[in-house]
């Protein structure tokens, strides 16, 4: 090849040249395939939680409709048995109409149908954590957003499938909520997945141009990683605490439970069955627990209340794991409330030691702190609300169509304390300041400076300031 042959721009590979367009074309495959991948992976990801969800519901019925039922069993039934329960656990409401031949057994017509509301949060909760995983790992892979389109699409498709196949006279559901709710739950939980984990990882893309424009704002986006921080340890300490706290009234009155399961006259297969029911209800239970804790407390029927002040309950249904409801009230029972309190406080110091470490500048300026601590409040009230959303409901007709924590109170209830417990650490002072002075050891201590620009362009130069002794050239003797 002569000196004065032109050659278009490319990259030589063997023995011949690529041109820069078939790179760039070779690139967008590669991302596009990239992409496929990923969507595949996330739809895969959503046909499991689906699938995993329906046959944890479907194991113990079907137990039930060989063991309990027997021959009597109506086999038709354990489709739309199977559905129901996973439409209640991911938040769909139920339309209960009892059939006819127990009305004339004896049951009122105004009782013989009634919605059902109230969530097995357990399975919500197993959605919530597979989203957040799946939409984790897609971002990973530099392709969030992908992922939740494909997770909307697939679990919306298959939400529509059991929608619409396990309809009966006796249980029934809205059908937009029945397609939209559980498709909305699993993607809304892989898009905040995807997101959080491009946050902390980047992700090349819009997540990184709103760091980068936080950033140049200021301290933006040091106080929205200390608020996320904080508020995810607040929320962690006081979801523990109310398990803490339900365990131990469990433990204390288990004679009650006890009492409760010989009173409903139910066999091995019987009871195995209503315990797996309440163990579903765990995470509902919880939020309760949260709620008595926080001070508003919660109700089990219309009228009725259940607080550290007081309990005022009339008929409560026979359900084993109620008899750990206490029905007495303590003056000291008010000191739960500090416990929420704590978790802020907690989540406050999170906060604050992340402000230090990553806010340029004076490490105690006031703003931050100030705009952290009222973030925390908000978003954990928001959170108090979104549980208390969540486990609240209808168990059945007349009182008991009002259910659960109320959520204005518990969502005040949560802000205020998590308020006061963030402020304690986040607003107070430092304990001690560091002496600066204009000398360069006074201002960095022991730590290197860091080089600027111009120290990195000059030339290294050893300086030595010790006197040589000329060095006598050798001659051969």
């Amino acid at each position: 090849m002569g000196r004065n042959t032109h050659v278009a721009p490319g990259v030589l590979s063997g023995r011949r040249w690529v041109e820069r367009d078939d790179i760039e074309a070779a690139g967008r495959v590669e991302g596009a395939m990239h992409r496929l991948i990923v969507a595949l992976l996330s739809a895969l990801d959503a046909l499991i939680q689906v699938a995993g969800g329906l046959a944890v519901i479907a194991a113990p019925l079907t137990a039930l409709w060989v063991f309990g039922l027997g021959a009597t069993a109506d086999w038709a039934a354990l489709w739309p048995s199977t559905a129901a329960v996973w439409h209640a656990g991911n938040l769909v409401p139920l339309q209960v109409t009892l059939p006819d031949t127990l009305i004339a057994a004896g049951i009122s017509a105004d009782a013989a149908s009634f919605a059902f509301s109230l969530a097995p949060l357990g399975f919500a909760a197993f959605t919530v954590i597979f989203g957040v995983r799946s939409g984790a790992r897609a971002a990973r892979s530099g392709a969030w957003f992908t992922g939740f389109v494909s997770a909307l699409l697939v679990s919306g498709a298959l939400s529509t499938v059991i929608a619409l196949t396990s309809t009966t006279d006796v249980v029934s559901t809205v059908l937009w909520q029945a397609i939209v709710i559980p498709a909305a739950l699993y993607a809304v939980s892989v898009l905040i997945g995807g997101i959080v984990s491009a946050w902390r990882n980047g992700d090349d893309g819009v997540i990184d141009a709103c760091r980068d424009g936080l950033e140049r704002r200021g301290a933006g986006d040091a106080v929205i990683s200390a608020t996320a921080l904080g508020v995810a340890v607040t929320v962690a300490a006081i979801i523990g605490a109310g398990a803490v706290v339900l365990a131990g009234a469990v433990a204390i009155s288990g004679g009650e439970i006890v009492a409760l399961y010989q009173a409903g006259n139910v066999d091995i297969l019987g009871a195995i069955v209503v315990t797996l029911g309440q163990l579903a209800y765990v995470p509902t239970l919880i939020v309760w627990t949260i709620s008595w804790i926080a001070g508003p407390g919660f109700a089990i029927g219309t009228g009725s209340t259940v607080s550290p002040v007081g309990t005022d309950l009339a008929v409560v249904p026979s359900i084993p794991v109620l008899g750990a409801v206490p029905d007495a009230s303590n003056a000291w029972l008010l000191l739960v409330a500090l416990i929420p309190v704590a978790a802020g406080a907690l989540g406050g110091w999170f906060a604050r030691s992340h402000l230090h470490a990553v806010t340029e500048g004076p490490s105690d300026a006031m703003a931050p702190r100030v705009v952290t601590t009222l973030a925390m409040a908000v978003v954990a009230a928001l959170a108090a609300t979104g549980m208390a959303v969540a486990a609240s409901g209808a168990i059945g007709p007349g009182r008991l169509a009002d259910v659960g924590p109320q959520v204005g109170p518990l969502a005040l209830a949560i802000g205020v304390e998590v308020l006061v417990g963030a402020a304690i650490l986040l607003l107070s002072p430092l304990s001690h300041a560091r002496p600066e002075d204009d000398s360069p050891s006074g201002k960095h201590g022991d730590q290197p400076i860091a080089p600027t620009r111009e120290t990195r362009d000059r030339p290294f130069v050893i300086e030595d300031d010790q006197a040589t002794a000329p060095i006598a050239p050798l001659t051969q003797g």
